[in-house]
């Protein structure tokens, strides 16, 4: 859980500071962004299932 705050703060912060300064957000746009991150996220559990699954 003090990984997900840590997360938020960083992201909170960035924001934050890019915003400040007026630079575009270092983010994809919204719904495509958080999409792409939980492909990522499956494809490395999906990943780890095949390895387990099949080769141990």
């Amino acid at each position: 859980m003090s990984e997900i705050l840590l997360a938020l703060f960083a992201g909170l912060l960035v924001g934050i500071i890019f915003s400040a300064i007026k630079l575009p957000l270092p983010a994809p746009p919204v719904i495509s962004g958080i999409i792409g991150i939980v492909g990522i996220f499956l494809g490395s559990q999906l990943y780890q299932w095949i390895i387990k699954s099949f080769f141990t």
